[in-house]
C-alpha cells in the first residue's frame, strides 16, 4: 500500500520496502529486536491475534482504556487512507512530525544494513514501540498469523485471541488446526480466548475446543474463556446498549474481558463516541463500507444487512472470492468492479467469469447506484473513498 506523502524521509523510505517477505526470515525480527531493546520503553504489550476482529478488538480496549484516564497506544494495520492511522496514540492518529522523529531516532539506533534488510511491517512495528515510549499501556495487532509476526518480539503481558479461521494458507497453513497453532504459539504467560465459529475450535461439552488445543500447545499458560469474565445478565444489558452491528458485540466483550480481569472498570458509555472507519460502516444512508476481504467476513454481513445490495467490489488474487460471492449473493443485486491499483489484485476477467457462473450480473462501477456495500479490502475501501472524495 504505496504512501502518498513522501515529504517526510520516513514515508520515501517506507515507498522502497516491500510490505512482507515472501519467504519469511524467522531470525531477523527477533535479532533486530534484541540489538535495541533496551532502548524501547514501553510496558508489556496487549498482543491481538486472530483472523478477523482483531482492529475493532483493540480499538474498543484502547478507547476504553483512554477514557478511563489511562495513556494507550494501538498498532493496528493496514491503513484505509493514511499511513498514520497505523500508530494510534491517546485517541490521535501519530502526527507527520513526530512519525519522522521517530524514524529518525530509528535510523540512531541501527545500522543502515539492518534498516534497509526488514519489511515495510517490520519497520513499522518498531517505528510504533518507539511511539508508544512511556504511555500506561499498549496495545499491538499481529499483522499475518501470531508467532512469526513482527509484534511477537516484545515482552506480553496478555494475549487477546479474537476469532480463527481460514485466511493467508499460504502462510499459516491448509488446515484450522495449522492455522490455530501458528497463532496460539504466540502465546507467552496468557490468552483470553474470544468467541469462535469454525467447528473445530467451537464449543463442545460446555467449553471451547480451542482453549484445550491452546491448553496442549501452551501447558504453563493461564488460558481465559472470555465469557467466564461476566454474568449472562451483564451481557445481555451490554448488548442492549451496544450501538455498532451486531457480528462486533463479541470483540467488545473480549476486549472488556481483559479489563474485568485486571478490576479496571468500564461503562457502554465509553464507547458512545467511539467511530470504528471501514467496520460496516455507514457513511451515508444506504452506503455501507467495510474492509472485510475473506469468507468469515462475507458471512458476518450477510447476515447484517437489512436489505439487498448493490456490491462495490475487487479482490487479491489470493482470496477465496468464489466462496465470498457465494456467500454474498442472496444480498446482491449487481457487482460493481472498482478498479485498484495494486500488483496483488486479481484480474478483472477472473471476477466477472467467476460472477457469472454464479449468476451475478456483473459491470465496471462508475457511479454509486444505493443501496451500496462497498467491500473486498482496505485497498477496495480506500480506493471507493478517494473517488468519492474526487467527485465533491
Amino acid at each position: 500500500m504505496r504512501i502518498e506523502n513522501e515529504k517526510n524521509n520516513v514515508f520515501e523510505f517506507l515507498n522502497r520496502k516491500p510490505l512482507f517477505y515472501k519467504k519469511i526470515d524467522l531470525e531477523r525480527m527477533p535479532k533486530t529486536y534484541n540489538l535495541i531493546k533496551d532502548k524501547i520503553n514501553i510496558p508489556p504489550v496487549i498482543h491481538i491475534i486472530g483472523t478477523n476482529g482483531k482492529g475493532s478488538t483493540g480499538r474498543f480496549l484502547a478507547h476504553t482504556l483512554l477514557k478511563r484516564g489511562y495513556s494507550v497506544g494501538h498498532y493496528t494495520s493496514p491503513h484505509i487512507l493514511e499511513f498514520n492511522e497505523r500508530i494510534w496514540i491517546n485517541g490521535k492518529n501519530i502526527d507527520n512530525e513526530t512519525l519522522e522523529t521517530i524514524h529518525q531516532k530509528l535510523h540512531s539506533l541501527l545500522p543502515s544494513k539492518i534498516l534497509n534488510s526488514l519489511s515495510y511491517f517490520e519497520y513499522t512495528t518498531f517505528l510504533a514501540a518507539l511511539a508508544f515510549e512511556g504511555l500506561d499501556y499498549v496495545i499491538m495487532e499481529a499483522g499475518l498469523g501470531g508467532e512469526f509476526d513482527a509484534t511477537n518480539v516484545f515482552e506480553k503481558k496478555i494475549s487477546l485471541i479474537t476469532t480463527i479461521d481460514y485466511d493467508h494458507q499460504a502462510f499459516l497453513g491448509n488446515t484450522i488446526e495449522e492455522i490455530a497453532t501458528t497463532k496460539l504459539n504466540s502465546i507467552d504467560k496468557e490468552a483470553i480466548i474470544g468467541r469462535q465459529i469454525h467447528n473445530q475450535l467451537r464449543i463442545e461439552n460446555g467449553k471451547w475446543r480451542i482453549i484445550d488445543i491452546a491448553k496442549k500447545i501452551k501447558p504453563d499458560a493461564k488460558i481465559y474463556d472470555y465469557l467466564e469474565f461476566f454474568e449472562k445478565n451483564e451481557i445481555e444489558k451490554l448488548k442492549k446498549d451496544f450501538k455498532f452491528v451486531e457480528f462486533l458485540f463479541d470483540n467488545y466483550l473480549l476486549a472488556m474481558s481483559f479489563l474485568k480481569k485486571e478490576n479496571i472498570p468500564f461503562d457502554i458509555k465509553d464507547i458512545e463516541d467511539l467511530t470504528l472507519p471501514g467496520r460496516m460502516q455507514e457513511i451515508e444512508k444506504d452506503l455501507w463500507i467495510d474492509v472485510g476481504h475473506n469468507p468469515l467476513a462475507a458471512r458476518a454481513i450477510a447476515n447484517t444487512l437489512p436489505k439487498k445490495v448493490n456490491l462495490v467490489y475487487n479482490t487479491y488474487s489470493d482470496k477465496n472470492y468464489k466462496e465470498i460471492l457465494t456467500i454474498l449473493k442472496p444480498k446482491t443485486n449487481k457487482l460493481y468492479l472498482i478498479k485498484v491499483d495494486n500488483e496483488r489484485i486479481e484480474k478483472p476477467e477472473k471476477i466477472k467469469k467467476t460472477a457469472l457462473e454464479l449468476g451475478i450480473e456483473t459491470e465496471e462501477f462508475k457511479e454509486i447506484k444505493k443501496p451500496v456495500l462497498v467491500f473486498g479490502s482496505f485497498s477496495v475501501v480506500e480506493e471507493f473513498l478517494k473517488w468519492k472524495k474526487s467527485k465533491k
